[in-house]
């Protein structure tokens, strides 16, 4: 099968290779899923170009967790009613050696949901990791039903679907920022009621309080917490809930421990890759509904092919495109 791999980490045109690799047979409890797309994550980036790992955890890595595909065949213990199936993936690389840049994968049964008609395969690839990172964003503790909800870099794959599962989660009003005011429209399009670009305000923090009527939100969904802590803590109510799934521009942020001790206020750390059965399998059933009754839209940043995957991760790096960047295996 022709595949995309590294054996060290590195630039991504000094290290991804497209080569011929062997088609790993299904073990038990596994499936085998022809890939028709898959997605570029941040967090795909970051793994091939070291920055999370210190050492390769395999000697070759077929990078990508996020995919869409067809069942070709399965292991012992697998329902055999499932080959042909339609499916998403999440985690396929996540602990493994193989991940979905590959005309094939090989990968837990739990780990390929089924991906209703009305979606498409390259809309499929887009839901792994963004999508299941959203809804968690707006479940994570206390209900947020009637709540407002202050949405950080919206214009984002996982901010996009944040501003989206926050309407279906009954959220009362979503103010949403970006960075720029080409960017405004899309994330108004997925149901933002106020939309701030941040980079056009004198004082974020009184923009958000002015168009929340003067009073603090209820939760926020924060992708740069280390560069936002302080502007967040200035307009979350007390006893509010904070859920930061990212911080890259400041990774080692100096906390005001005091103030979030008298504002009382949650801050939940969850990596969307380390969720639990239970968080996980609730997230699907939801995620499931509203994909089989057509309640989200996708945003597709770019397509490329397999032998530009070098292309496809830089435009990840230097954040080009607005969405996710898909990888058209087949």
């Amino acid at each position: 099968m022709k595949a995309a791999f590294y054996s060290r980490f590195g630039a991504a045109e000094e290290v991804l290779h497209v080569g011929d690799l062997p088609v790993q047979a299904p073990a038990p409890g596994e499936l085998l899923v022809r890939v028709i797309a898959s997605g570029v994550n941040p967090s795909d980036v970051k793994n091939r170009a070291g920055a999370v790992l210190a050492e390769m955890p395999y000697p070759r890595i077929v990078p990508h967790n996020d995919g869409a595909g067809i069942v070709e065949s399965v292991g012992h213990g697998v329902a055999r009613s499932r080959v042909g199936e339609r499916v998403w993936l999440w985690n396929a690389q996540f602990g493994r050696a193989d991940g979905t840049a590959a005309e094939f994968v090989t990968l837990p049964q739990e780990r390929a949901v089924p991906l209703p008609e009305n979606v498409s395969f390259l809309e499929g690839a887009c839901v792994g990791v963004p999508l299941q990172t959203a809804y968690r964003s707006v479940t994570c503790g206390t209900s947020i039903e009637g709540q407002v909800v202050l949405i950080s870099g919206a214009a984002g794959a996982v901010g996009r679907y944040a501003v989206q599962a926050a309407k279906a989660k009954g959220a009362r009003r979503v103010i949403a920022t970006v960075g720029s005011s080409d960017r405004a429209e899309s994330v108004r399009a997925a149901g933002a009621d106020v939309v701030l670009n941040y980079r056009q305000v004198a004082s974020l923090s009184d923009e958000i309080l002015e168009a929340n009527r003067g009073q603090p939100v209820d939760r926020i969904v924060e992708v740069e917490w280390g560069a936002n802590y302080a502007s967040d803590l200035a307009v979350i109510r007390q006893g509010g809930e904070i859920y930061a799934y990212g911080s890259a521009e400041n990774m080692s942020p100096a906390i005001a421990v005091q103030r979030l001790l008298v504002a009382g206020v949650t801050v939940h750390f969850r990596s969307v890759y380390l969720l639990n059965t239970e968080d996980r399998r609730t997230g699907i059933r939801d995620i499931t509904g509203w994909l089989e009754r057509g309640l989200l839209s996708h945003e597709v940043g770019a397509t490329y092919p397999l032998e530009r995957i070098a292309a496809a991760h830089e435009a990840v790096e230097s954040k080009t495109h607005v969405g996710k960047v898909i990888i058209e295996i087949a």
